[in-house]
């Protein structure tokens, strides 16, 4: 992996030298993961070689402050982010949280160029992108739930299948 803390971008650039503004990153990396399958395991073991060699991660049971809106601290961190490492597991997309998040990071990396390298955590790339077995099973317990509207849910197939489509790392058991 390229040393992600040597490539931050400088927050001096003059406003008058740029139409758009620049990001100003608070974290190298934000790491989007299902707890339950990954938090106390793999995550945690990235989580700590990262901040071992100086690069600041951004992992939610780490870096929220007690007493802010956890939706809108995640949401911030992630536009504040270089990378995201969204580290997809089998039960992944029974989260919505975990879809909200990865809703934002494809819509980041669209605007800011947010560069996104997943990890397909025992579960194949194509199961993703096509959201079959496990991916399917969470989406039709999704469609029961009338608190979520089928829009919201077509943006999380949208980028599921887009960060599918990234070339990423794939860990099986063997």
């Amino acid at each position: 992996m390229v040393p992600l803390s040597t490539q931050r971008a400088s927050s001096s650039v003059p406003p008058s030298s740029s139409t758009s503004p620049r990001p100003q990153w608070t974290y190298d990396v934000f790491l989007n993961f299902h707890g339950e399958d990954t938090g106390k395991s793999f995550t945690d073991h990235l989580y700590t070689a990262l901040e071992k060699k100086g690069i600041i991660a951004f992992k939610d049971d780490e870096k929220l402050e007690r007493g802010k809106y956890i939706s809108l601290e995640l949401l911030k961190a992630i536009r504040e982010s270089m990378y995201a490492i969204p580290i997809i597991s089998k039960n992944y997309a029974s989260s919505r949280w975990c879809l909200i998040e990865l809703a934002q990071i494809v819509e980041c990396m669209r605007e800011t160029g947010l560069t996104v390298l997943p990890v397909f955590y025992h579960v194949d790339p194509s199961e993703v992108r096509n959201q079959t077995g496990a991916f399917a099973e969470a989406f039709a317990r999704h469609e029961e739930d009338p608190n979520i509207d089928m829009e919201k849910m077509q943006t999380w197939r949208v980028a599921l299948k887009e960060v599918g489509n990234i070339s990423g790392w794939h860990f099986h058991l063997r």
